[in-house]
């Protein structure tokens, strides 16, 4: 193991001569410790998995501090290390990044919506503090990924799906390619085994004569270069197999159809030689038209700077060329790594500037209610390639491709976007549906009287801008709220005695809103129509001080269901309380408890037991009240069972809506067995379908389908009829 260590130690002294070696040393003579006695599921040492997580590291060139808490990763969480102890040998900064990666390794982002919000949340929070807590953690995956083969295929599959949905795109907007394409690769492994063994034997089948054309080409370029005086390095640039499936998959290709496996770097010393260079390469070779970018000029948002072009090569062969500086391609290949300024203990303005987008998702937590639009206007911002605008004043802001003037809007201030009409582009009047090119100088006409529109979303491009119009539109049906919360509360006082509903007054609910920190009666009202309140609950605070007391055995008794009876009973509720058989159970429409969902029991006054899902805001309130009444339940047998859902779907007014979102309900094996609309002003509709589901995930797999949709404002659960 002695080996090893010294191995990573020269590796960090080749790219930082004078490095502090033994902050290196100390850090894996503590770790090897500290790890003695256990072992991987491979059966090797433990302590292989953090020696090799800072071999990866030494690849992109990762700082001392970075490599002694990689050797650490591990201690606090598995053995009796603590961060006292971590703290008191190597210091502040390495003791942060250990802390911020035992943090991380309790995320999982294999869980339900609402959890994987919650986790990405932590993980951002945990990247703005010292985005090098996630570099540890992507050389981290990637070794797992290396060494998944002992994990049943379930599990493989599972962190393949995780590493490709989240770490990919997220090393991606680092900048570090170095690590993203194994991580795509190996992902690809587990999840489409087929095609990438496919790939990855077409390609070793047609290595030798790819290695004898690319070695015959760059000899051709570099001679070529020589003669006109520019110094470069040219050498073969790989296609990873992740690029080529995905290409094989998108334009419906077959492996002999990919044209540009043929793919040269040349690297040097200027920028001016670039120019050259790529003048140079198009007067060897016929440039392919409309395959030129300029990514020196215009870099990518993640620091990336290059230029690409596609030439028409030797033998009609099409070829992919990359000229770059030493500068950029470290860059290139590190990512973020490339310009941390760990000596002074700062970061360089590159850096601020790659991870800049982080505060901008950070915020988007003000503007979403619902767990799946934070995943999915994160989505937005990993997979998007950027565009950059210009301010009629000169500043720079930078967009996702396809935005346009509402999107620019939205980033110069929240007001100016709620009241945009128009745009100029290069002082030329456009439509809000124009999308911007690199450098185009855009200005914003507004006016008082404009207010967002549903056919805005159909149109945005950005997370931040589609957060701020989803968010205007909720508020505009506050009054529907409010309307529909009024009745659906008169409606249930209805069914109480007349010296109940004479308990309800405006004083009483203004009352009841400030004990639930609700600013006023009018938004508890909305809260019911919009289904955050169950109307029952309201019922409970009119009347919990005028109802006599009844002990519980008495009503526990009363529940128990008649020992004859003529009629046959309905199927009961298959749910079960430890302790107590035979009570009458009804699912609760304020939460719609479904099989697989935790749940706990309500003893009512004489209904029987309402079944909440375990995180209800009602039974938590109720367990408070009177905790006596709460008790813990389990799902009985399930088997041929369905359980009815009810989806609220906002969505922008449009011939044919209701066959699309149909449609894709159907696409997800669910049932629906109602259905109502409600159009509004010829705007947007509010939808409500009664799924038949059997489980949660079930559910959760129609609301992502139906989120995804342009047209659809908001997708939630609300409380059945």
């Amino acid at each position: 193991m002695a080996a090893e260590i010294d191995t990573v130690v020269e590796s960090l002294l080749s790219y930082w001569p004078g490095a502090d070696r033994q902050l290196v040393q100390r850090a894996y003579e503590f770790a090897e410790t500290a790890h003695r006695d256990q072992k991987r599921l491979t059966g090797e040492p433990y302590i292989t998995h953090p020696l090799e997580v800072a071999r990866i590291l030494t690849s992109i060139q990762a700082d001392p501090a970075t490599l002694a808490a990689a050797l650490l990763h591990d201690t606090v969480e598995d053995t009796g290390t603590t961060l006292a102890d971590i703290r008191k040998l190597f210091g502040l900064t390495v003791t942060t990044l250990v802390q911020g990666m035992t943090n991380l390794r309790r995320l999982d982002f294999t869980s339900r919506q609402e959890e994987q919000a919650r986790n990405l949340r932590k993980m951002l929070l945990a990247m703005s503090e010292d985005v090098r807590v996630l570099i540890i953690k992507l050389a981290d995956r990637l070794h797992n990924l290396q060494t998944l083969d002992p994990l049943p295929p379930d599990r493989q599959r599972a962190i393949a799906q995780e590493t490709l949905h989240i770490y990919a795109p997220l090393a991606h907007r680092l900048g570090i390619w170095r690590l993203k394409w194994q991580l795509e690769d190996l992902s690809l492994k587990y999840l489409e085994s087929e095609a990438f063994f496919g790939i990855a034997e077409k390609l070793g089948h047609s290595r030798t004569d790819r290695e004898t054309l690319t070695e015959q080409v760059r000899c051709q370029l570099e001679e070529f270069l020589s003669r006109a005086g520019i110094r470069a390095t040219l050498f073969g640039r790989a296609k990873h197999i992740f690029s080529i499936y995905n290409k094989m998959r998108e334009q419906d290709l077959e492996f002999s159809d990919i044209g540009d496996l043929i793919a040269l770097r040349v690297v040097t010393d200027t920028v001016a030689d670039c120019y050259a260079a790529l003048g140079l390469v198009h007067s060897l070779w016929m440039p392919l038209p409309g395959m030129f970018t300029d990514y020196i000029a215009m870099p990518k948002p993640n620091g990336y700077q290059s230029l690409h072009t596609k030439v028409m090569g030797p033998s009609s062969m099409v070829m992919e060329i990359q000229i770059r500086t030493w500068e950029m391609h470290r860059t290139a290949e590190y990512g973020v790594a490339a310009h941390w300024s760990y000596k002074e203990g700062r970061t360089d303005p590159k850096v601020d500037r790659q991870v800049s987008w982080l505060r901008q998702i950070l915020d988007l937590e003000t503007d979403v209610k619902e767990s799946h639009e934070f995943l999915e206007l994160l989505q937005l911002d990993l997979f998007k390639d950027q565009v950059f605008v210009f301010t009629p004043d000169g500043d720079v802001i930078d967009l996702p491709r396809g935005a346009g003037p509402i999107d620019f809007a939205y980033r110069i201030h929240t007001e100016v976007g709620h009241h945009t009409v128009g745009a100029k582009v290069n002082g030329r009047l456009v439509s809000l549906d124009y999308q911007f090119q690199n450098g185009d100088i855009c200005e914003i006409a507004t006016s008082d009287r404009a207010q967002p529109s549903p056919d805005w979303l159909k149109l945005i491009q950005s997370s931040r801008a589609k957060a701020k119009v989803r968010r205007y539109l909720r508020e505009a049906m506050r009054e529907e709220n409010v309307q529909r919360g009024r009745e659906e509360l008169e409606a249930a006082l209805r069914h109480q005695p007349e010296t109940v509903r004479e308990l309800y007054t405006n004083q009483r609910l203004e009352e009841i809103a400030e004990r639930l920190y609700y600013q006023d009666g009018e938004d508890l009202l909305a809260a019911v129509g919009y289904g955050d309140v169950e109307p029952s609950t309201l019922i409970q605070h009119l009347i919990r001080d005028y109802q006599p007391a009844r002990r519980l055995s008495e009503e526990v008794r009363l529940l128990l269901p008649l020992e004859t009876t003529e009629a046959p009973a309905p199927r009961p509720l298959a749910v079960s309380a430890t302790g107590i058989a035979g009570l009458q159970s009804r699912l609760s429409k304020c939460c719609n408890p479904l099989p697989g969902d935790q749940i706990m029991g309500y003893i009512t006054r004489g209904q029987g037991i309402a079944v909440h899902r375990a995180t209800c805001k009602n039974l938590i309130y109720r367990t408070k009240q009177e905790p006596e009444r709460v008790l813990p339940l389990s799902w009985g047998d399930q088997e041929g069972s369905k359980g009815r859902a009810a989806l609220e779907v906002v969505a922008a007014d449009r011939v044919g809506l209701l066959s699309h979102l149909t449609a894709i309900v159907s696409d997800c094996d669910v049932n629906i067995t109602g259905a109502t609309v409600e159009a509004e002003t010829g705007r947007f509709a509010r939808l409500v379908l009664t799924l038949g589901v059997q489980n949660r995930d079930q559910l959760n797999r129609v609301v992502q389908r139906l989120s995804q949709l342009i047209d659809v404002i908001s997708v939630r659960q609300i409380r059945g009829k």
